[in-house]
């Protein structure tokens, strides 16, 4: 099956009448098989939600989401969901949170073993294994995350600011480590992100988002060659170019909720 993702005309408001908040509008958009996409905007914007979407977690209020040409209505085994909180089990032990979904799967635990033995090497936790997740520092839980996700080997991994929560130098190493499997994998990602630079170093493409409702204000494509250097003349010029889209939007934020009713 193709992982193509197209988005069409994607409507979502929560809430009715007088309470009804418009999240997205209007949102059309294609991602093609093997893409690394980056949503960027500031709070507020439906980054989340759109995202939420695609993983057929939040239904739309109107328009369609497919993937592979079918649509999406609930989540699946084709999308795999990485949050920035790391969802593990506490109780479970590295491997066995690695190989949880092939358990719920009813896999053949020695095909099991093989792919949990495979995954945890790649994402380097093979000393790690046996520990459980409270004995793990931020950066190793994710790893863990993302290892799961690995095990069950979908198409499209959906990623909601995975590394948001970590240090400088922790996020450039699993920002680094994600693109080593994403090449080597060429598995279809969506990557959440409020941060200019990690959207650069990371997509292929970046959707900038407006503040709500949700709409595409530019798509811009990064054809900056690999390792890209942070420090780079091409690097920085798209870098001006998003902070300029991004403050725009992030004033309109800082604008409305200055106007906002006062709630008691």
């Amino acid at each position: 099956m193709s992982a193509e993702i197209v988005v069409s005309g994607a409507v979502k408001v929560f809430g009715t009448g007088a309470a009804a908040v418009a999240a997205l509008q209007d949102i059309t958009a294609t991602v093609p098989e093997g893409q690394f996409l980056c949503l960027l905007g500031p709070s507020g914007c439906g980054k989340s939600t759109l995202l939420n979407a695609i993983a057929g977690f939040t239904p739309l209020t109107d328009g369609r989401i497919t993937l592979g040409g079918r649509t999406v209505a609930a989540p699946g085994p084709d999308r795999g969901m990485v949050f920035q909180e790391y969802a593990l089990f506490p109780w479970m032990s590295v491997e066995d949170n690695v190989r949880f979904g092939l358990d719920i799967k009813n896999v053949p635990r020695a095909e099991a073993t093989v792919t949990v033995d495979r995954i945890v090497a790649t994402l380097g936790l093979t000393d790690f294994r046996k520990r459980y997740p409270k004995d793990l520092s931020g950066g190793m839980r994710q790893r863990v995350a993302i290892a799961r996700i690995l095990a069950l080997d979908p198409p499209v991994m959906l990623m909601d600011e995975p590394f948001g929560a970590l240090d400088a130098l922790t996020r450039r190493t699993l920002q680094d480590e994600l693109l080593r499997i994403w090449a080597e994998l060429g598995k279809t990602i969506v990557f959440v992100t409020h941060s200019i630079e990690e959207a650069i170093y990371l997509a292929d493409r970046i959707l900038v988002m407006t503040y709500r409702p949700g709409r595409i204000k530019r798509d811009v494509r990064v054809e900056i060659p690999r390792p890209r250097d942070t420090a780079s003349s091409d690097f920085n010029t798209i870098k001006r170019e998003l902070a300029a889209l991004v403050m725009e939007e992030q004033q309109r934020f800082t604008n409305a909720e200055l106007h906002a009713p006062a709630v008691d």
